[in-house]
């Protein structure tokens, strides 16, 4: 039996929903019996994956390079779920758009700089001017609220993709629970 092949992506949120994930305890080896975890920030693998049946996606976006990865995800994958209440909403990491970019960069590396106050210029993605969920850039196809959601909630959205059917997470999880 061919297994379904997985992505987990973590974008702008605190990996609250991939410690979810693991807090499904035993059932994680019932579902690795039909699960391959091919792109995670759980495995080394460092490229994705030319086809991936199922990605699920954790965070918000709020850089440029957010943005291109989706969208490199999105065309190598079946199946997309916004798994979390940043990936569905923005949640916490859009708290900062109602700041200005440059003045949140200036909060965190210059005024609470206590050594070489500074913006970087090298080795950071550049932010967006705004934070949005992930669905404002590339088709959703499961949303799963939940900050984060429990372990039995993604079990079941899991459990029912592997099934064949279109899973309801709202009987399970709720946004900010």
């Amino acid at each position: 039996m061919k297994k379904t092949t997985m992505a987990t992506i973590w974008l702008d949120g605190c990996s609250g929903c991939h410690m979810s994930f693991l807090d499904i305890d035993e059932r994680i080896l019932e579902l690795a019996q039909r699960l391959e975890i091919t792109y995670s920030p759980l495995v080394d693998t460092k490229s994705y994956p030319d086809h991936v049946d199922v990605a699920v996606i954790e965070g918000a976006v709020s850089t440029d390079e957010d943005i291109i990865k989706l969208k490199k995800i999105r065309s190598k994958t079946g199946l997309i779920v916004a798994l979390g209440d940043c990936a569905v909403t923005g949640n916490v990491p859009s708290m900062r758009n109602n700041f200005q970019v440059g003045d949140v960069l200036d909060r965190a590396y210059v005024e609470n700089a206590a050594r070489q106050p500074g913006r970087p210029h090298e080795m950071l993605p550049s932010l967006l001017e705004k934070v949005k969920p992930v669905h404002d850039y590339v088709k959703v196809d499961v949303h799963v609220p939940g900050c984060p959601p429990p372990a039995d909630a993604i079990y079941y959205v899991l459990s029912e993709i592997l099934e064949g059917r279109n899973p309801d997470p709202i009987q399970m999880t709720r946004f900010g629970r």
